[in-house]
């Protein structure tokens, strides 16, 4: 990393000032493959509202100098939307124990860096100081191997994750909508979650 570059985690009404530019930041990051996300600022100022109401919630910055180029989002899973929570509940976990790690985005100029792994050690982190949760989950979009987007160098981030302690279960699924680039409408897309277990 270069000298500039420094992580911070940020929780609360301690956000407000970044939802703009992380607002922009997450547009530009999800726009690409696998999300294809044609985002808005006025849908993404609403969804981080939620990190800002919830003080357990963390969103990790990375800065190079002033400007936000990476943030990681996490927050227990019992303050998360119900089509997160439902496979949980089917699947008989109590969602006291389950800490939820959202997404993670990072300028491109900035991969490779080993902010990546930073991100996951900081949201695990947090969820350690903050106590009680027995499993660190996240999930990901499915996308079919012939995707017409897919690009000709893309590589999946398994290996990435296994690496980092987490396992992917199938049994595990839901649906969640957005617009792809080019739609004219939302449609419903499949997520498989990865589990890292006993904090």
């Amino acid at each position: 990393m270069t000298q500039n570059i420094r992580v911070e985690r940020k929780s609360g009404t301690a956000l407000i000032p970044y939802i703009p530019e992380l607002a922009r930041l997450r547009i530009e990051v999800f726009r690409d493959f696998p999300y294809l996300y044609d985002g808005t600022l006025e849908y993404e100022k609403k969804y981080l509202q939620t990190y800002i109401d919830h003080p357990e919630s963390v969103i990790v910055l990375a800065f190079d100098g002033d400007k936000i180029v990476g943030a990681s989002t996490a927050i227990p899973m019992k303050y998360e939307t119900d089509e997160l929570k439902q496979p949980f509940l089917d699947n008989k976990y109590d969602l006291d124990d389950v800490f939820y790690c959202s997404e993670s985005v990072l300028n491109k100029a900035y991969r490779g860096l080993g902010l990546g792994i930073r991100f996951f050690e900081e949201r695990e982190a947090h969820a350690a100081e903050l106590g009680g949760f027995k499993h660190v989950v996240f999930c990901c979009v499915e996308r079919p191997a012939n995707h017409p987007r897919r690009p000709a160098n893309y590589m999946p981030l398994d290996t990435f994750w296994n690496k980092r302690g987490y396992v992917k279960h199938p049994e595990l699924k839901t649906t969640y909508l957005w617009k792809d680039l080019d739609d004219e409408d939302e449609t419903a897309k499949p997520m498989t979650f990865w589990i890292k277990h006993d904090r």
